[in-house]
């Protein structure tokens, strides 16, 4: 790479100036918090902030409909969270003269603590949000996403959120362009701990403060809550203290202000409104507020719990009164929270009484009554593969990144503890880590949800193939099926992302019983092709997060590299991969009963389709071919499939059914997704027809 010697043109050019663009936040509220409490400001001036009691319940409350209806939820970071966001919109909207936003950016990176900024946002009536609008959080029809989207709720999110870090340096761009532009504005940023493992968290946590000392930042404030919580447990116990990391901040340049009890609101207002004064009298100096926090605080039991009751402990509406009266501390809690609660409650023993007298009025079952298929998660096949070939004598090493539990690897590192590790929150270091292994003779399997391992794991994806040093990848919760978080969370380019990496093969199994077989081939070939000299080939796993069959046809065998032909015939080929296979089967069942037969293939082997199985079957249908994924439907499936039988000669005519270059976004259930999208059995079907009828 040389030298740049290239000379500067002589051309004049109008002043700079941004685009004359409109903000569609939504502006000051109209009135204070319904439930509120009285805090002083630097000048002993009365401020009235939201009640942080208010908020846990609030969170409680609608956290309690969703996972009714079917979603996972977060507790633990938006009741750790409660009262530094208390006071950050205490001082958001302390001014009523001027917008809010055009004297701040408020930017929360914590996606995991969004509904706790809902849940605030409504005791404000801020964006006319009512509490009746919580009900309907994480659903379809709601615009409360899991995480904060912009593209679904710009009047209330800024920066979508979601991965961890992934606003952080979006936040310096604003602070940055703010100073090009000259506008007088200061950003608030709001981090956790968990976020601030992230290389992307680290490179901004320096660069802000070095390009501040340049004169390139406007006035910048970093809430950081620390409580040494993760999802899967303790930070420090689990993979290494943050603390020297923290200390250290002040060496990278910030003005570093510790508030030791970040759930005394008094504390953190004033240490904030001192943050903002600060930064704004000497931008040079990024202030960090680093703030002690309880990750589920206001619950003795998640408070205690090891992971700080990450998720939303509470299946239904059985416990939610007992909890509104623990949330009060002694108090008499809101009346409208204590019926609300009661009729959730009240929701739950309904359900029951039903149960009940469903399962009294139901005949005996026969007992020749056929047995119901066995299901499973797709991904304990790859944990149970793991565990044989390490018993088998392969030097299988499981190294995470926080998600072990959720991606299925962890029977693997209970059965073997001393062959795994935890590098934190930290994908791509994880990857990285796992080349490492591997290029000393061991065979590493990384593990973590779909869309952080293609985003932030691409690159060194690359690079491990780069090294000769293969890695084997599990990636969970791809496409849809991790519906409640939204679309930050969920992967629909996965396919795209890393099928052209050279020396990668992408699998996408259907069931446990396949997963497994591909699983063991994997580890088998990459310990082949290692010690014979050869480089060996990276093996990324996509699997979803629902249960399934743990087979589709008894007595299958999955030998490698190979499709699988499911159903014979000879009018149309049905493709299916991965999460939707089983649409693809229900497809061809319902052309059977219209008298059309379908050839349906399951192809799991993504960016190494079997030409020959599917030529043979695409010229026997008279070339149509129909294919379905939860995939995007530019560089998917169906765009390689095709690609390659046009490579290979084989005339055909395709129908994709995939996404059509759309986010994607909360809901209760993936199939709600599916069916929003198009990605149904029936829909599948109707494509067929159509190639049929020409």
């Amino acid at each position: 790479m040389g030298a740049d010697n290239a000379a500067a043109q002589q051309v004049s050019a109008p002043p700079l100036r941004p685009l004359p663009l409109k903000s569609r936040l939504a502006g000051n509220p109209a009135q204070p918090p319904k439930y509120s409490v009285r805090i002083r400001n630097a000048a002993g001036q009365e401020v009235v902030a939201a009640d942080p009691r208010a908020t846990r319940a609030l969170v409680a409350l609608m956290d309690v409909h969703a996972v009714v209806g079917g979603a996972a939820c977060h507790w633990g970071g938006p009741a750790a969270f409660a009262e530094i966001n208390a006071a950050v919109h205490a001082l958001l909207f302390a001014d009523a003269s001027r917008p809010w936003h055009e004297a701040f950016h408020y930017v929360n990176d914590a996606g995991h603590a969004e509904n706790g900024v809902y849940a605030l946002r409504a005791n404000y009536g801020f964006d006319h949000l009512t509490f009746t609008d919580l009900r309907g959080f994480r659903s379809i029809s709601s615009k409360l996403t899991g995480h904060g989207e912009s593209h679904l709720n710009p009047e209330g999110v800024l920066l979508s959120n979601g991965p961890l870090s992934s606003a952080v340096g979006q936040a310096q761009g604003l602070a940055m362009a703010d100073r090009t532009a000259g506008n007088d504005r200061v950003t608030l940023l709001v981090v956790s701990d968990g976020a601030s493992m992230e290389g992307e968290a680290k490179e901004a946590f320096a660069a802000i403060p070095g390009l501040a000392a340049k004169g390139r930042v406007n006035p910048f404030v970093l809430i950081l809550s620390d409580n040494d919580t993760k999802l899967s447990g303790r930070i420090t116990k689990d993979a290494f203290s943050m603390q020297p990391s923290f200390e250290a901040m002040d060496d990278l340049g910030w003005r570093v202000v510790r508030v030791s009890d970040g759930h005394h609101l008094q504390s953190v207002y004033s240490a904030l409104e001192k943050a903002v004064t600060d930064a704004k009298a000497d931008p040079s100096r990024p202030v960090c507020l680093w703030v002690k926090t309880i990750k589920g605080y206001g619950i003795k039991s998640t408070a205690e719990n090891s992971a700080g009751g990450h998720g939303f402990p509470l299946a239904n509406g059985e416990k939610i009164p007992d909890w509104i009266t623990e949330l009060y501390q002694g108090d008499t809690a809101p009346s409208e929270f204590v019926s609300w609660a009661a009729e959730l409650r009240g929701d739950w023993e309904k359900k029951e009484a039903a149960k009940k007298a469903k399962a009294a009025s139901l005949p005996a079952p026969a007992t020749s009554a056929p047995a119901a298929p066995r299901k499973d998660k797709v991904q304990a096949g790859l944990a149970k593969a793991a565990i044989r070939a390490a018993v088998d004598g392969y030097p299988v090493f499981s190294i995470s990144s926080d998600v072990q539990g959720s991606t299925g690897i962890s029977p693997f590192q209970k059965t073997f503890p001393e062959r795994f590790v935890e590098v934190g929150i930290a994908e791509a270091n994880m990857v990285s880590v796992g080349a490492g292994y591997s290029k000393l003779g061991f065979i590493p399997i990384v593990d973590t949800f779909g869309q952080f391992g293609v985003t932030k794991g691409n690159l060194p994806l690359t690079m491990a193939a780069l090294s000769q040093a293969p890695v084997i990848a599990l990636f969970s919760h791809v496409g849809f099926q991790d519906a409640a978080d939204g679309a930050s969370h969920q992967a629909t380019t996965y396919f795209a992302a890393v099928s052209a990496i050279p020396h990668t093969v992408v699998i996408a199994p259907s069931c446990s019983d396949e997963a497994e077989a591909l699983m063991y081939e994997a580890i088998r070939r990459q310990a082949d092709d290692r010690k014979a000299g050869r480089d060996g080939e990276s093996y990324v796993f996509f699997v979803g997060r629902e249960n399934y069959p743990i087979h589709w046809v008894d007595g299958a065998t999955y030998p490698w590299g190979k499709c699988q032909v499911l159903r014979e015939g000879s009018d149309v080929v049905l493709v299916g991969t991965g999460v939707l296979l089983n649409k693809a089967i229900e497809a061809g069942q319902i052309l059977a009963s219209k008298g059309i037969q379908a050839t349906v293939i399951n192809h799991p082997f993504v960016n190494r389709p079997d030409i020959d199985t599917f030529a043979n079957a695409v010229r026997r249908c008279q070339g149509r071919l129909v294919t379905i994924e939860d995939h995007q439907t530019v560089g998917g499936m169906g765009a390689q499939l095709s690609h390659a039988l046009s490579l290979a000669g084989v005339a055909h005519r395709l129908k994709s059914l995939g996404i059509q270059g759309e986010f994607g976004q909360s809901a209760y259930l993936a199939e709600q997704l599916y069916e929003k999208h198009g990605l149904t059995a029936t829909a599948m079907a109707e494509a067929a027809r159509s190639l049929i009828q020409g």
